[in-house]
């Protein structure tokens, strides 16, 4: 991004006096907020895989996509629907955003290393487990991780006390040593895979997990002969939730759950129970038909042992639909995918119920998974740490949204940042209902159709930044981000990326006192040339003249 001349400062200094931006929630004292319950209350966490904005009847699917949704529709008419919620375009920097509060780069989990390659989530890092720990909760994960395999990444390590079923990679991961699935991979790469792939891990803190069973791609349920397939994982997820909840109803200890079911990322093998029960009898519609199911189970158990008046729950996703993967997709009414930084992408469902959120209420404020942090120790009255836990200053990208869930006021977030991997100015960014969007990944690629405004390509675009300006979107008039009005003769919007790129700005000086840790897994980011080794070879060698050596890339 180009400097900001000495008008652009004036005028930027204007907005900030007219509260355009927003303000964090680690540099300002709040105000408005909403008052906790006195006693600290259960909370439950569920997050499920690849849903998309549309699949759930609240958000206009449903039953009207061939797919009842029943329970999910309960808990939207019963608690509070978001209709601009944010969360990160994959799988694993979504799933970083919501543990840790803070955006991807700073910790590292822009993606995550290919199973056998060890690393992840760093362990200095806070999450909400090790968070609310200090607030005297007892704490419990489920489901799936996709955070890294080491020994500290591991959810036991990262402050959860119990991990029951915990499954750390995709669904596709455990097809790769299948030979029906892959007949023609090589012997000698299906035994490296078959030994590297972890199965369901358990454990408690401080405990070496265990292994309770291998997973494949086939419609088996033996865990007595250590192996599951993908059919009947999420049984497993939703046992051990709700043995859980069964077996601490008294707990004296307020509980924090963490509740990852594995669908419905594909590929989709839905439960020999659920197999043709939605109404268009894919494959896709009954996973979401068994993954709705599985979370109304949960609610029924809250409720069954009489917890509804101390418990919140919260359901989103991980990401924005993966059309790339069409028919077994979600649906977004938005432009992109998973993998972009389009909406589609990145703006997701999400609901939330509990003592004090009015039934049926929907919000259409700017918030996100990074925001379950601020809002989870404001309702644990639990102060965000300064330092990780390595005892270095951290900054959260986190608010609390509990005004919003209890109407005492609305977001003090005014501004999403969106990224790609190995972006650390964001490839688009929003603020207020203008976005400017840089990274153009995925808009040349095969058309869904004659009139499509966008193409099936997430992973599979190229990076492809504008040239001198982006483009912008008014996301209220425009969420499909058609129209293109950074310079219409009609609505010429051009003085909206002063804003934003103050915005931007904003971003950017946090990360000198706040530099992000190394990345756990590198991309293809373009080929390495002559070039670029001998620039390197340059510094490696200036530096080590002055007492300062660096090692030499190593690719994970």
């Amino acid at each position: 991004m180009r400097p900001m001349t000495d008008s652009i400062e004036a005028i930027r200094r204007f907005s900030a006096c007219a509260a355009l931006l927003a303000v964090p929630l680690w540099a300002t004292t709040q105000t408005a907020q909403a008052q906790a319950p006195v006693e600290k209350p259960n909370i439950i966490l569920i997050l499920s895989d690849d849903f998309g904005y549309g699949d759930a009847g609240a958000y206009g699917g449903g039953e009207n996509r061939g797919m009842p949704t029943p329970h999910l529709d309960r808990l939207a008419a019963e608690g509070m629907t978001f209709l601009s919620f944010y969360a990160q375009p994959s799988c694993t920097p979504g799933r970083a955003a919501v543990q840790t509060g803070r955006i991807p780069n700073r910790s590292g989990m822009t993606t995550v290393a290919f199973q056998g390659q060890g690393g992840g989530l760093p362990a200095a890092e806070w999450t909400l487990a090790s968070v609310l720990k200090r607030g005297g909760y007892k704490t419990f994960f489920t489901g799936k991780w996709h955070l890294g395999e080491s020994d500290y990444a591991l959810p036991n390590a990262q402050g959860y006390d119990e991990m029951k079923y915990a499954f750390l990679y995709h669904l596709n991961a455990y097809t790769y040593g299948d030979p029906t699935w892959f007949p023609d991979m090589d012997p000698k790469l299906r035994d490296m895979f078959d030994k590297v792939t972890k199965g369901a891990l358990s454990g408690k803190a401080g405990q070496t997990a265990k292994q309770d069973f291998k997973v494949n791609g086939q419609y088996v349920d033996t865990p007595e002969k250590g192996v599951v397939g993908i059919p009947f994982v999420d049984h497993y997820v939703e046992k051990a939730a709700l043995e859980y909840l069964e077996q601490n109803r008294r707990s004296k200890e307020p509980l924090f759950m963490s509740i990852n079911f594995m669908k419905v990322h594909q590929p989709n093998l839905p439960a020999p129970e659920f197999e043709h029960k939605s109404l268009s009898k894919s494959k896709f519609a009954d996973s979401v038909v068994e993954a709705d199911t599985r979370i109304g189970r949960i609610l029924d158990k809250v409720r069954e042992l009489g917890l509804e008046k101390k418990t919140y729950v919260f359901w989103t996703t991980d990401n924005g639909a993966w059309q790339d993967v069409y028919p077994d997709a979600g649906y977004t009414p938005f432009r992109g995918t998973k993998g972009t930084v389009r909406e589609g992408g990145n703006r997701v469902p999400a609901m939330a119920w509990g003592p004090g959120i009015k039934a049926g209420s929907k919000s259409s404020d700017v918030v996100g998974g990074l925001d379950y942090m601020a809002t989870f120790a404001k309702l644990a009255s639990v102060k965000l740490p300064e330092n990780d836990r390595e005892g270095k200053p951290i900054i959260f990208d986190s608010y609390d949204m509990s005004p919003i869930l209890f109407g005492t006021g609305t977001s003090e977030r005014t501004s999403w940042f969106y990224f790609t991997e190995n972006e650390l100015t964001p490839g688009a960014a929003r603020v207020g209902n203008y976005k400017a969007v840089f990274n153009l990944r995925g808009d040349d690629g095969a058309k869904t159709g004659g009139l499509a405004v966008d193409s099936n390509l997430g992973w599979k675009g190229p990076e492809s930044y504008v040239a001198t300006v982006p483009q912008v979107f008014d996301l209220w008039q425009d969420p499909q981000e058609r129209y293109d009005i950074f310079m219409n003769n009609f609505t010429e919007r051009t003085w909206t990326v002063v804003s934003i790129s103050a915005s931007v700005d904003d971003l950017m000086k946090t990360y000198i006192k706040y530099p992000p840790r190394k990345l756990q897994s590198e991309t293809f980011s373009g080929p390495i040339t002559l070039t670029q080794y001998q620039r390197f070879q340059n510094i490696r060698e200036q530096l080590e003249k002055q007492g300062f050596s660096i090692g030499l890339p190593t690719g994970n």
